[in-house]
């Protein structure tokens, strides 16, 4: 009887191997997009732009500034054209939790959506009609029970870019305020 039932866990083992192995925690498909504050940007001024993250629910982000000593925190890089001004990073303020997983530890985190800005300066002589910045994000996303790798996601802002003189419109009102 002994060796029908391993024979029978054998075949099971190759026919279903995944019905026995415990699946990992699936890492959370988290967005990120890029914005700016108006439709265009004007040579010798400054637009607001941001980065958004979007956090599924059960999830967090570490913040800028974490609190445990091994949580890798949150970084925005910002490479812009020669001439072109990037204003330093303003992140959120982070929530702080306390997880079974880090034994009560108190940690800096952003949950939902994480909205990191700055100010790009558009020099009077930019020559070019289109200004791309490469935004490169870096985070390390978890639930309550377990950490993941840290991810970068790379995010290229493009944007039009006309006189001074010329109207522009502010959008994304919901990431900067306004409408």
């Amino acid at each position: 009887m002994k060796h029908a039932t391993k024979l029978l866990l054998t075949i099971a083992l190759v026919a279903f191997p995944h019905s026995f192995i415990a699946a990992p925690t699936p890492q959370p498909n988290i967005e990120v997009k890029g914005y700016y504050s108006n439709d265009k940007a004007q040579r010798g001024r400054t637009v607001r732009a941001a980065i958004v993250i979007e956090i599924p629910s059960g999830y967090h982000v570490n913040a800028n500034r974490p609190l445990g000593k091994y949580a890798i925190p949150t970084t925005l890089k910002i490479e812009a054209p020669k001439g072109v001004t990037v204003s330093p990073v303003t992140f959120p303020r982070a929530i702080v939790r306390k997880l079974k997983a880090t034994n009560n530890e108190s940690l800096a985190l952003y949950e939902g959506r994480a909205i990191l800005r700055f100010n790009v300066t558009v020099p009077a002589n930019y020559g070019d009609g289109w200004l791309n910045l490469k935004a490169r994000l870096r985070y390390q996303s978890c639930n309550d029970e377990v950490c993941f790798p840290p991810k970068n996601v790379d995010q290229d802002l493009g944007i039009n870019v006309v006189n001074a003189t010329e109207r522009v419109k502010g959008t994304n009102g919901w990431v900067f305020g306004g409408k």
